[in-house]
């Protein structure tokens, strides 16, 4: 168990009949069974996702002859669309309480596994745009719902640890599909179509584990900021806490304020991975293991990160998160010369990036907002983030196209330079700091 300021409690014997050591006592505080789930199902998804993320830009640009601000409008649709049903999602599931957490989520996941088959059947831009928009309405809907579980589950003081830790299995399937999508490309005569294929049936699994093992009401116990354990039952069969009142919360609004400016200049994977692979000339068969370096290096920092944020505070890390993106647009402008070891630092920088800020981000958001509004106020915020970058990647894309790849990245970069100045005092406190992880936490 963890003391309030979020240090350790002192071992105690599980039962009568046996004693467990202080760190197997910390651990399962940190990490209870539903985020284990959660993140396995996550893990299963995304190999199913990432399967198709990996090959889309080249199959889109190389196969079917898109332009860059073409892929711009669906990589910002397969972004964005999300971003519209976010606040949806958060706010059906927290009527129906634990349940409806589930019960949404499944939703999301079964939408999302649907369309893998329909892109066996669609060649044109409308037709792959409506597809992708769907996917990503499914995306949309399950991510508040299945954010706002894991924040229920943990306790308060552990929560940069549970959600690095279903970061990690998140990315761990991650790491696995560009795997999968690559083997697939170089063994089967249609690759693509492999790809898509295998990717549904991965897909459906997913959903399997999410009906079968997540609970559907009932969660492990954690005091919320009432005192009160989430194992207890809950009275409220719908929010008390409509979402314009979110919005009049000061931290709310801070932190979704510094999500749309980061947002703004945070480049997608995609064209992140498509500016590589120009460079440096690479055969269409290696693309998708551009994204490996990026998953290797989330896989490997996002539990030491979550448990940094728990220690310095949320907010200060999700910061240095994106100086690092920074440093990885730096390298990007370099002459990167010849061999692996640029284009390795600047896919270890992007998974530390993410690290440092994706599930950082909603363990802060869910310190500033109350238990019975989790899943409206992660969306939220969310919905604020997924947006921005939507823009950005309509931004990149004709930029791009207008003056070319060097001078989209330059900038990206100093946009980015300039929101995480912006955000730093954004999110400093008015009043004296109550402590690294409350909300009114030192940023610098």
């Amino acid at each position: 168990m963890y003391l309030a300021d979020g240090r350790p409690a002192p071992a105690t014997s599980a039962s009568p009949g046996g004693r467990r050591t202080g760190r197997s006592r910390r651990v399962r505080a940190a990490v209870p069974s539903t985020v284990l789930v959660l993140g396995a199902v996550s893990l299963i998804t995304d190999i199913s996702s990432e399967m198709v993320t990996a090959v889309l830009p080249l199959y889109l640009v190389a196969e079917l002859g898109l332009s860059p601000l073409g892929f711009g409008v669906l990589d910002g649709v397969y972004n964005g669309v999300s971003a519209l049903v976010r606040l949806v999602g958060g706010r059906l599931s927290d009527r129906g309480g634990g349940a409806g957490h589930k019960a949404v989520a499944a939703v999301g996941y079964g939408l999302s596994a649907l369309c893998k088959p329909l892109l066996l059947l669609v060649h044109s831009l409308p037709l792959i745009g409506a597809v992708l928009a769907v996917d990503r309405t499914g995306k949309g809907l399950r991510t508040a719902p299945r954010d706002a579980m894991i924040s229920l589950a943990a306790e308060p003081a552990a929560r940069g640890r549970a959600f690095g830790v279903h970061r990690a299995m998140d990315t761990a399937g991650a790491l696995c599909g560009p795997l999968v999508a690559f083997l697939l490309l170089r063994a089967a005569a249609e690759g693509y179509d492999a790809v898509f294929t295998v990717s549904f049936c991965v897909a459906v699994l997913g959903v399997v584990v999410l009906l079968l093992f997540v609970p559907g009401r009932a969660l492990p116990a954690a005091a919320d900021t009432a005192g009160r354990t989430s194992a207890e039952p809950r009275t409220s069969a719908g929010p008390r806490t409509p979402v314009r009142a979110l919005l009049g919360r000061p931290e709310i609004r801070r932190l979704t304020g510094c999500a749309v400016l980061l947002g703004l200049t945070t480049v997608s994977d995609s064209f992140l991975y498509l500016t590589l692979q120009r460079r440096l000339d690479l055969p269409a068969g290696w693309f998708p293991l551009l994204p490996l370096g990026t998953a290797a290096a989330f896989l490997s920092l996002a539990v030491p990160m979550g448990a940094i944020a728990d220690r310095i505070g949320r907010r200060r890390l999700f910061l240095a998160g994106h100086l690092m993106l920074l440093c990885a647009y730096g390298l990007l402008l370099a002459p990167l010369g010849d061999g692996a070891a640029p284009v390795c630092a600047v896919l270890v920088l992007h998974g530390a990036f993410y690290a440092a800020t994706d599930g950082v981000l909603a363990a802060a958001t869910a310190d500033a907002v109350p238990e019975d509004a989790r899943g409206s106020g992660l969306a939220v915020v969310q919905t604020g983030q997924t947006a921005a970058r939507f823009v950005c990647s309509l931004a990149f894309g004709a930029a791009w196209t207008a003056w070319g790849a060097h001078t989209a990245v330059l900038a990206a970069a100093v946009g980015l330079a300039l929101a995480a100045a912006l955000s730093a005092r954004l999110l400093r406190p008015a009043g004296p700091a109550a402590g690294p992880n409350s909300p009114s936490e030192q940023t610098s």
